[in-house]
């Protein structure tokens, strides 16, 4: 499948910074199943992308900027998908799976937690059992909102609520998953949605668990799957914080206002003559 995507952010900031820092994980890589086709990033502002790998090896760009009143960063690209029934191959890996039992201020188990994890692993004593047992359990017991959760709120608070967005129903699962001795991580990235919904307010975000003998392997509770040709993968982290598409600092700007609007559909393959 050949997906295309369009991202813009914009920024508004009043009074106007004084200086701006932005780190962009934006851009996907390549690898087994996912093949980018062309890819580009634009600003409003006239300001060169510094573009290197974090630690995780996510494909970075910063952008640094003095004074500004506002800052647009638009995305747009086509990326090449195969379905490889959520198995990860081909991709960079600089850190053992170990590295992934870490949990994070936004992962941290909790007694609620761990129990949760504890009976569904009692039920299902092979680790990708186990997995799916948990990805179905979060999306049949969790509820899709927007409202109550933010950027902050952590896999202890989202499952107490029973609400969320895709990102907590991920950390839910990487907390859970790590709790029970598997290694998991927070993926950001697009999913071309099957509804035929094709603009969308945010990103999507789900979980990998390494599972032994088949890698990492990617598991979608916010849509009950594993993932497939319709995700695309962007950054991976511990957390949200790690793979955020856009994190930054800025100076001055009291008041910031933030506007995004994605759009992710299926492109049509030019044909050779």
């Amino acid at each position: 499948m050949r997906l295309r995507i369009s991202h813009s952010t914009t920024y508004t900031f009043d009074p106007p910074v004084s200086g701006l820092i932005q780190v962009m994980r934006l851009t996907p890589s390549n690898h087994d199943g996912q093949y980018v086709a062309s890819w580009r990033i634009d600003t409003s502002a006239e300001a060169r992308l510094n573009m290197h790998r974090d630690a995780f090896g996510n494909i970075t760009h910063v952008l640094t900027h003095g004074s500004l009143p506002q800052l647009t960063i638009d995305v747009s690209g086509t990326v090449d998908t195969q379905d490889t029934g959520g198995i990860l191959k081909g991709a960079e890996e600089r850190f053992p799976p170990g590295l992934f039992l870490r949990s994070t201020s936004l992962t941290e188990s909790n007694a609620e937690l761990t129990a949760f994890a504890r009976e569904l692993r009692a039920g299902n004593n092979d680790p990708l059992d186990f997995c799916h047992a948990l990805l179905l359990r979060l999306h049949r017991e969790m509820t899709f909102d927007t409202d109550p959760t933010h950027p902050g709120t952590t896999a202890a608070d989202a499952f107490k609520l029973k609400r969320g967005v895709c990102q907590d129903y991920a950390h839910i699962f990487v907390t859970c998953a790590r709790s029970s001795g598997v290694p998991a991580r927070y993926i950001s990235g697009h999913f071309r949605r099957a509804d035929g919904v094709v603009e969308q307010e945010a990103g999507h975000a789900w979980a990998e668990a390494h599972i032994e003998g088949l890698g990492w392997v990617g598991f979608d509770p916010a849509n009950g799957i594993s993932t497939t040709d319709c995700h695309i993968r962007v950054a991976l982290g511990l957390d949200y914080l790690g793979a955020a598409p856009i994190r930054g600092t800025r100076y001055g700007g009291a008041k910031e206002t933030l506007s995004v609007a994605i759009r992710v559909d299926q492109a049509s393959r030019q044909s050779q003559s």
